[in-house]
């Protein structure tokens, strides 16, 4: 079993709003021959609390705008730690960089298919480490 037509256009597009907002690492995997709750994961991380609720709030307006869904479930959005947007066909987790590394979801569904997501989305794909290399460049600077 694959993925059905609506949750790959549902994972492109809330990729695409998650870019929109600068997310960082944004990834998308097919999950539905091993689970059957869902058939997408899209898993998107910031590097603050802020960042995180403005790509949470940016998924949720595009789906809705552009594709007439609204998420079943949103958990985790007081803490802004990591939240997690339930479409039943997808479900996207948005993470504070930190919680990206300590959780690493990659790590658990690298035995599924990635899904094609779009190039602004692609891009994204470095970034956290980027950052994190800018922010220590900038800590060690304050120390001198």
């Amino acid at each position: 079993m694959t993925a059905t037509d609506r949750a790959i256009e549902l994972t492109r597009a809330a990729a695409q709003a998650a870019a929109d907002k600068l997310a960082h690492d944004i990834i998308a995997y097919d999950v539905s021959d091993v689970l059957s709750i869902t058939d997408t994961f899209l898993v998107a991380s910031a590097p603050n609390d802020r960042q995180v609720k403005a790509i949470v709030d940016a998924i949720e307006e595009t789906l809705l705008a552009e594709l007439g869904v609204k998420p079943v479930r949103r958990e985790g959005e007081r803490d802004g730690r990591w939240v997690l947007l339930d479409y039943i066909d997808i479900v996207v987790h948005v993470q504070h960089s930190e919680e990206r590394v300590f959780y690493a979801l990659e790590r658990l569904w690298k035995d599924c298919p990635e899904i094609e997501l779009p190039a602004d989305a692609v891009a994204t794909r470095g970034k956290a480490a980027e950052h994190a290399q800018a922010m220590a460049a900038e800590a060690e600077g304050d120390l001198r």
